[in-house]
């Protein structure tokens, strides 16, 4: 394919006409009847009824008055589960992965901890419908690249701007953790290499930590009195990291590899950080132990995936949650993805399937995150006052035969159509030529 197709190609894809036309402007009020409600925080309710008005649920149970003039819809045989967090992706930052052009999650250099993703966050793209259709409502979107990425930010799967997304001040900070392992077959490093390259990232990272610290020192000492101190000079990167080291912005630290994470968690503990926690942790099952003892929160994931050593069992990733849950650490799901954030509800299944309580995996994909995020008065179960981010399914959403048959954002009643939807039902019943040739 030439360059100049890619780039018509990528234009088409980015700024073309919107698939979802976003939802409807009626925000309710709307009542799901005779429904299994999957409250997570508080049980299940048979047969139950939920008022959707102005974005929020404002009732929920068996004896329950409908508003004068809703929208009923009859959910009999349905459930009605919390809308589905991933904390883990790239969605809205990238679209197509042979384009550059169309990739907005890093940046060059090391050190970026003044990248904020919200801002390369776009609305309209074409991921973004195929995947909530799923259940998902809400996902982190984050940075990668460097030692330190950026600010990654919880955003809902609906709205015209990155702003309206935004779940209001949900952001971390991300750091890639110095990995002591090979990059590869190609990897010909010695072990004293690795070693001594680790180190002097880790190095790296203490530094700019501690001129973070100063800069905090010196900007606080100016806002006390500013006759007797002057202000900083400005720096980006230091002024960044203000909220980190005053402790207002949380830190997710990217690490996979058991030695490295043992590393990871006597650094926090070195630096303090008490908000903080862990991604990805795809050898956290060997120092479960060592995590819950420190009470660090990990977002795993993905489960579905290969053994991170050719010596581990087949089913090693698949267990790595269950695991990490049964030793006593709080843990959230991630897939990792942009276009297949959709198989978030079949990653949980799969960490079911192989040891996790069913309760705990559907609580790893709705309550946990949202706990974890500090919105739990917000998203994460079905909860009078909460926001409406929600769906209806036919069965169970971890089974791949399930529908999603209605879904809810932030209280809009949320089309479920994508691309691939539009495309279906454009071909099920196809009059060749019809679209490229229109009759006069």
């Amino acid at each position: 394919m030439s360059f100049l197709l890619s780039v018509l190609l990528a234009a088409g894809l980015l700024f073309g006409t919107p698939v979802d036309a976003t939802a409807t402007d009626d925000r309710g009020p709307f009542a799901i009847t005779n429904a299994e409600l999957v409250t997570v925080a508080n049980g299940t309710i048979s047969n139950g009824t939920l008022i959707i008005e102005n974005g929020r649920i404002t009732a929920l149970g068996t004896d329950v008055t409908i508003p004068e003039g809703a929208t009923v819809i009859d959910a009999e045989g349905k459930s009605v589960y919390p809308g589905m967090i991933d904390s883990g992706t790239r969605l809205g930052v990238t679209e197509v992965g042979s384009i550059s052009l169309t990739q907005d999650f890093n940046e060059v250099g090391a050190l970026n901890p003044q990248l904020d993703i919200l801002t390369a966050v776009h609305p309209n793209s074409r991921l973004i419908p195929v995947n909530r259709v799923a259940g998902i409502t809400t996902v982190i979107t984050e940075p990668s690249g460097g030692r330190i990425s950026g600010t990654a930010a919880l955003i809902n799967l609906h709205g015209y701007t990155p702003e309206q997304m935004h779940v209001g001040g949900a952001e971390l900070m991300t750091v890639n953790y110095p990995s002591t392992g090979r990059g590869g077959w190609w990897d010909r490093r010695s072990d004293e290499e690795i070693e001594r390259e680790a180190q002097e990232a880790i190095d790296e990272l203490n530094l700019v930590w501690d001129r973070a610290a100063q800069y905090a020192q010196i900007d606080s000492a100016h806002t006390a009195d500013p006759q007797a101190h002057e202000a900083p000079s400005y720096v980006p990167e230091m002024e960044a990291m203000l909220p980190v080291v005053r402790g207002g912005m949380p830190v997710m630290i990217r690490v996979n590899r058991s030695a490295d994470i043992r590393s990871a968690l006597e650094w926090i503990a070195d630096r303090e950080l008490e908000q903080v926690v862990l991604s990805g942790v795809s050898e956290g099952w060997r120092v479960a132990d060592l995590i819950a003892e420190a009470g660090v929160p990990v977002l795993a994931g993905p489960v579905i995936a290969t053994p991170s050593r050719s010596s581990d069992r087949y089913d090693r990733a698949y267990e790595n949650a269950a695991l990490m849950h049964e030793a006593g650490v709080t843990v959230a799901l991630r897939t990792g993805e942009d276009a297949n954030v959709r198989n978030l509800p079949f990653n949980a299944g799969f960490a079911v399937a192989y040891g996790m309580p069913y309760e705990d995996a559907l609580r790893a994909v709705t309550l946990t995150p949202a706990e974890i995020f500090g919105v739990a008065d917000e998203l994460g179960s079905l909860e009078e006052g909460k926001q409406a981010s929600l769906f209806i399914a036919d069965g169970d959403p971890f089974e791949p035969a399930t529908a999603v048959t209605h879904l809810f954002i932030n209280g809009y009643q949320i089309p479920m159509e994508s691309e691939q939807s539009r495309l279906y039902e454009e071909f099920l019943d196809r009059q060749p030529g019809a679209t490229l040739h229109p009759q006069e």
